[in-house]
């Protein structure tokens, strides 16, 4: 037996965040997060969730939008953005802009994606990335 086996029998596996025994906020094998108790991720760690979050959505999006790696890296990069923040199926919602952003009717998606719940909820996001799809610019 490996020590990780031995530690991994202790602890249990979860994939989601869960209150030890104690309360505190753990995730995967006894992993201690609950800032209340010294608990953290390192930022190598979150550099290497956020890669995985990145290249999940990329792949999901490119098995829906045939078309995503046509487009320069401003606008494939912002639906990726808008897939993380509201998901793949939330992004893929946005038919009638998505269909303008696949012809290049780049004024009108950003306009489409002003128009939507998620700009509601999300303005100077949205805005950002409205911009970022009209112009193929990145904003600041």
């Amino acid at each position: 037996m490996s020590l990780a086996q031995l530690i991994e029998d202790e602890e249990g596996r979860v994939a989601h965040a869960y209150q030890d025994s104690l309360g505190f906020w753990t995730i995967g094998v006894g992993r201690l997060i609950d800032k209340r108790k010294g608990g953290r991720l390192t930022d190598p760690e979150i550099d290497y969730l956020l890669a995985n979050d990145i290249a999940e959505k990329t792949a999901e999006l490119q098995r829906a939008l045939a078309w995503l790696d046509g487009l320069d890296q401003v606008r494939r990069d912002t639906l990726i953005a808008m897939a993380f923040q509201m998901g793949t199926a939330g992004l893929l919602g946005f038919r009638n802009t998505l269909e303008m952003v696949r012809t290049g009717d780049y004024m009108a998606a950003g306009r489409g994606m002003l128009q939507s719940r998620w700009a509601q909820q999300t303005p100077l996001r949205a805005e950002r990335m409205a911009r970022q799809m009209e112009t193929g610019v990145w904003t600041e």
